[in-house]
């Protein structure tokens, strides 16, 4: 399909907009794993009536991808069509409320998790260890360390697709393991989470414990996007994937991490390709050491450039 190229035709057809649009932004800079192709058109909303007046106005055939901080995120080399909108700081307030906190979706895990520790307010350490916003924490019901969004949220406000305002329940959300039943296309405006009272330096303790297991454990300081596999049922994933010894398993940039083989990382020339590529053969070959389907965690939008870029599986040698 190739490289989206801007369009002067599809900017004509796009509602006026109080916020910034961009061509052709390069959205490897948006991303964690710093790769892909660009937006078509890249979209700052000014304040949510911006982006309610922008959906309720843009034409339905033109694709709407929403991105948070590109952490749990791959665009494929050949770039994503459409419009990609991605939220400014006006979505990164944060309320308290007793012991109810109001963040916006761009808030990140990690300020999230800091404002409950200043205020005293247990339940939100896990986040600290989870990199993201809160958007994606809320649609995905990002967990970790024995918890997870659903144990804290309380309601959601969202866009639909049609610019429409609605609030949602936990119990709308309809939660299962890293999931949520929700339309594709909410955008999450912000989450109301609840905690119990706690004890500022025991939160703190805590939140120092999840940081120094996360470094110990993940390869933090290399270009990744998180936990690429769900766990199946019964079963972790980083345990099947080196049992069907994918650890330092290597297609042109990308390797299956050493230090977690769950997690793959962009050792400075990777591709999207490369990384997809390498997480379908983790995939099959999961498969056929196992019988497991490895589901992926880690969302993946735009385009493949055509004709794909080949290149094999290797085995990392020390």
């Amino acid at each position: 399909m190739g490289v989206v190229k801007f369009s002067d035709g599809l900017y004509d057809r796009l509602p006026p907009v109080k916020g910034r649009m961009e061509a052709n932004a390069d959205l490897s800079k948006s991303t964690w794993f710093r790769v892909g192709g660009p937006a078509e058109i890249m979209f700052w909303p000014a304040d949510l009536s911006d982006l309610m007046a922008f959906l309720q106005n843009v034409p339905e055939d033109v694709p709407v991808t929403i991105i948070g901080i590109g952490s749990n995120l791959m665009v494929r080399d050949g770039g994503v069509p459409g419009v990609v909108i991605r939220l400014s700081e006006v979505f990164t307030k944060i309320s308290v409320d007793g012991l109810e906190i109001t963040a916006g979706g761009g808030v990140s895990n990690l300020r999230l998790a800091n404002a409950a520790r200043e205020c005293g307010i247990t339940g939100f350490e896990f986040l600290c260890g989870i990199p993201g916003a809160v958007g994606g924490a809320i649609r995905m019901n990002a967990g970790a360390y024995g918890s997870e969004t659903r144990d804290i949220v309380q309601r959601v406000r969202a866009l639909d697709g049609k610019g429409n305002l609605i609030e949602l329940s936990v119990e709308d959300m309809k939660y299962s393991y890293r999931h949520s039943d929700t339309p594709e296309d909410l955008i999450f405006i912000d989450g109301c989470f609840k905690g119990a009272p706690g004890v500022v330096a025991d939160i703190a303790d805590r939140m120092k414990e999840i940081r120094a297991e996360r470094e110990q454990t993940q390869p933090v300081k290399t270009p990744t996007g998180g936990s690429t596999f769900t766990n199946p049922p019964g079963a972790k994933a980083w345990e099947l994937i080196d049992q069907a010894g994918c650890r330092g398993l290597m297609r042109g940039g990308a390797v299956v991490s050493e230090k977690h083989c769950n997690f793959l990382i962009n050792i400075g020339s990777a591709t999207a390709a490369d990384l997809e590529g390498l997480g379908e053969e983790v995939r099959r070959r999961v498969f056929e050491k196992s019988g497991v389907k490895l589901e992926w965690e880690i969302r993946r939008i735009g385009v493949t450039i055509d004709p794909p870029v080949k290149s094999m599986a290797t085995e990392v040698t020390s």
